[in-house]
């Protein structure tokens, strides 16, 4: 089937991952390696991060119930500490791929957020710049989905759907970019051509591949 839209995840495609910034802190806090992916892998369906980026939970209840995971695992780490490492750099070669590709298809964003970080209609932003930049990314999608909005996660294969609905398309006219394999395999199950974005360059390429479009070495067409 003919590509029809391009859907895309924000955080670690358009932005560097925050996995970087997981892991900076905890080696300055003196923690494990992957102690927050770990936690957060840990009851992925009720734990405190699903719960927060479903939009089940405030942030204090957040706080609390991370610390406790956290706790449990014998490194207590507050909610709250996690919220300024999701911010990651923006990737101005994303951001000319996602131009190019909207010129010829459709074009959506499906993220898993939550309703305190630096999301678009959310608390203003402590970088005016990063405020105007990431809105301008979100405003040339057809349709956004965020989570905490939604009441619906990735991997929940409810989301990809809802995306394709609203789009008018059938899933195996879509191509899904994502950062997380365990975001891209339902994706794939449902028909989509999925690309997992381990780096920048690696992403444009696939992507170049499966569209026909010239994306690699900062020329689009």
């Amino acid at each position: 089937m003919p590509v029809e839209a391009v859907i895309f995840d924000f955080g670690g495609v358009f932005t560097t991952s925050p996995f970087e910034n997981f892991n900076r802190y905890e080696a300055e806090s003196g923690l494990p390696r992957d102690l927050i992916r770990r936690v957060n892998s840990l009851n992925p369906d009720t734990n405190a991060w699903a719960l927060f980026e479903r939009g089940a939970i405030d942030m204090d209840r957040f706080d609390a119930l991370f610390l406790e995971e956290t706790a449990a695992l014998g490194h207590p780490m507050p909610g709250r500490a996690v919220m300024p490492l999701l911010s990651g750099a923006i990737r101005p070669r994303m951001v000319a791929a996602l131009a190019a590709c909207k010129r010829r298809f459709k074009v959506g964003c499906i993220t898993n957020n939550m309703a305190s970080d630096e999301s678009p209609g959310r608390r203003p932003f402590k970088d005016p710049a990063r405020q105007a930049a990431i809105r301008e990314i979100m405003g040339s999608f057809d349709h956004l989905i965020e989570s905490s909005l939604a009441g619906v996660r990735k991997p929940d294969p409810k989301i990809y759907l809802m995306m394709c609905e609203a789009l008018g398309v059938a899933p195996g006219g879509c191509v899904y970019l994502d950062d997380l394999g365990i975001n891209c395999k339902p994706a794939a199950a449902l028909g989509m051509t999925a690309i997992k974005v381990v780096s920048e360059e690696q992403a444009l390429a696939d992507l170049s591949r499966v569209t026909g479009l010239a994306l690699g070495a900062g020329a689009v067409a």
